[in-house]
């Protein structure tokens, strides 16, 4: 990923897709769009727990993937509806979302890492996923992170 910010990047790519009249690309960029306006919103609440607080790259990032999760998640019940006509809309804008996320780590990389914080924290699942999920977070998977941990663990 380059030197541009993810938002930018998000309003530049839609410009791009309004003019290719990509349809389905502006829809997904613009259900990004809306959740990081909404998360930006929610800072400005006095409810909110990071009220007042900036709006860092990672906070985006990190509504970025929840917007994924809750495509898989949706993709997995037109599975189990078999709703085929759902199920290719939200796959397509579940890989313009991926777009936007930082190249993930490898399962091999996962691994490696995993294995150095338990030479740090010992061999218990307990003590070595939550430094695991700290490090790893926006960088992994986190079930395949989990999934390594238990593996490397037992």
């Amino acid at each position: 990923m380059n030197d541009q910010s993810v938002k930018d990047r998000l309003a530049e790519d839609v410009k791009t897709a309004m003019r290719a009249r990509d349809q389905r690309r502006v829809s997904a960029i613009r259900m990004l769009r809306a959740a990081i306006t909404t998360m930006e919103m929610s800072r400005t609440d006095r409810k909110d727990p990071k009220y007042g607080q900036p709006v860092l790259e990672t906070d985006i990032l990190a509504v970025i993937q929840k917007e994924i999760a809750q495509k898989r998640e949706t993709i997995h019940f037109a599975q189990v509806g078999n709703r085929t006509e759902l199920l290719e809309k939200e796959q397509l804008e579940l890989d313009v979302m991926q777009e936007y996320l930082p190249q993930q780590l490898t399962r091999e990389e996962i691994r490696a890492a995993v294995d150095e914080i338990i030479t740090e924290v010992g061999p218990q699942f307990r003590a070595v996923m939550p430094v695991a999920s700290q490090r790893l977070k926006g960088k992994a998977d986190g079930r395949m992170v989990n999934e390594v941990v238990k593996e490397a663990t037992s």
